[in-house]
């Protein structure tokens, strides 16, 4: 007589590795290999112009970014539109959610528009504040000459200053709805007692927004950080069809070097030591903000 022996049961880990399984090779195959063998590439010596003379340079490619005037420059470029763009993000986001998160006739049209320009691409975006700043046709020029503010029309492109200033205002434009929509969330989970309890104790409106507001929304704003800042580092359709990284280098971002560097000099192995540093340096502020914040958030938004 043959014995049958009783099977024991999968237990939930293992119930749950099997499930997951097909998404995770299919998740490595997308995305790990690729991001691995950008990785192999930027070791390597690897231009399309000279293919026979594709080899094995190890760290060279980083090495010779730390002398490349074009790099530090898009570095420090960089840098400043990050600040810029993430500090008018903030500023103004934080504002619009405290607006729209009071109820008022009309909010949900309100809300609806301030939607608009997240659903705008890159590249439409561009193009339209390239036509709003145009030097000849510009809707920009023709309002101010009405209301008397210029005389004549002006090629807001034209200096360096100018044209950063106004890429980072079209960054912003494009990029602000998406953190209002992340602070605004954080704001509706606020419960409303704590503000009657805040009343109560005569705190002031100032008193209000620091003591309850701000400590409800360090995680929201902690999200909200992460993402514009990887945004405006890896910002290039915008400033590519606006300015196209000029005049001069005043708009060469190192995203927008990475793909010059890739796509017009054909060099594969500097492009994606560029593409490897852009993630090392968002890696690295985005640990800084979980750190700074993470902990300080007293609530869960």
């Amino acid at each position: 007589m043959v014995a049958f022996t009783e099977r024991r049961p999968l237990g939930d880990n293992a119930k749950a590795w099997a499930l997951n399984a097909p998404a995770m090779v299919v998740i490595a195959l997308l995305v790990a290999y690729p991001i691995g063998y950008s990785f192999y590439v930027s070791l390597q010596k690897h231009n399309l112009k000279r293919p026979r003379a594709k080899r094995f340079i190890g760290f060279d490619n980083y090495k010779a970014l730390l002398s490349d005037h074009a790099f530090l420059s898009a570095l420090k470029v960089s840098a400043l539109f990050v600040l810029v763009v993430l500090g008018l993000t903030v500023v103004l986001a934080l504002i619009l959610a405290l607006v729209l998160n009071e109820r008022f006739r009309g909010r949900g049209l309100l809300l609806s528009l301030a939607l608009l320009p997240w659903a705008m691409p890159g590249v439409v975006n561009g193009l339209m504040w390239r036509t709003i700043f145009d030097a000849k046709t510009g809707a920009l020029n023709g309002l101010l000459q009405q209301l008397g503010v210029i005389d004549s029309y002006h090629a807001w492109l034209t200096s360096g200053t100018g044209a950063f200033l106004f890429t980072a205002l079209a960054q912003v434009w494009n990029t602000l709805p998406f953190s209002v929509i992340i602070l605004l969330a954080g704001l509706s989970t606020i419960p409303s007692e704590l503000y009657d309890a805040a009343t109560v104790d005569r705190a002031g409106a100032w008193r209000r927004f620091t003591q309850v507001t701000v400590p409800w929304l360090l995680h929201p704003l902690l999200i909200v950080l992460i993402l514009e800042t990887m945004n405006a580092f890896r910002a290039f359709d915008t400033i590519y069809v606006l300015t196209g990284g000029g005049p001069g280098d005043a708009t060469t971002t190192i995203a927008l070097l990475d793909v010059q560097t890739v796509l017009t000099f054909t060099d594969f192995g500097l492009g994606s030591a560029y593409a490897w540093v852009i993630t090392a340096i968002t890696l690295l502020i985005s640990v800084g903000y979980i750190g700074l914040l993470y902990r300080k958030g007293n609530f869960e938004a």
